[in-house]
């Protein structure tokens, strides 16, 4: 099982959207590593949801439902989606401030390479983002 971080701007689509959608296409992507990092992506895979531009938060966890397929919002065959149902909310957003000032999380990507959308996370990172939002959820 591997990790992942996604981001979404909330006024574009919304943990809560997304809890009452119960299951999305992930799309719209168009970023070469991040479209990497989608063909990457395997059933099963934990998912942290990141609110950003307002919030700027990591809100809940996802879970990958479905593989790399060509992006229906796409004509260009080489841009991908996956599909994600939604986990568990947080209790506590972990916020980019508390992300940035532990020592553990220092070396996300999401803190390296701000303006990727899906990146990479670590089991060590994903499960120190999950206990620092107060979550019971073991990754």
């Amino acid at each position: 099982m591997a990790f992942w971080l996604v981001k979404s701007e909330p006024d574009a689509y919304s943990w809560q959207t997304f809890v009452r959608d119960g299951r999305s296409a992930w799309t719209g992507i168009r970023n070469a590593q991040a479209r990497i990092n989608l063909n990457t992506m395997r059933l099963g895979d934990g998912v942290l949801f990141y609110h950003s531009q307002v919030g700027k938060e990591v809100v809940g966890t996802a879970t990958v439902v479905r593989e790399a397929y060509p992006d229906p919002t796409s004509e260009d065959p080489r841009w991908l989606a996956v599909d994600l149902a939604p986990g568990a909310p947080l209790p506590r957003p972990v916020t980019l401030t508390d992300i940035k000032a532990d020592p553990e999380l220092a070396e996300m990507t999401l803190i390296r390479h701000t303006r990727l959308s899906v990146s990479p996370v670590t089991d060590t990172q994903y499960r120190r983002v999950l206990q620092r939002g107060g979550s019971t959820e073991s990754g």
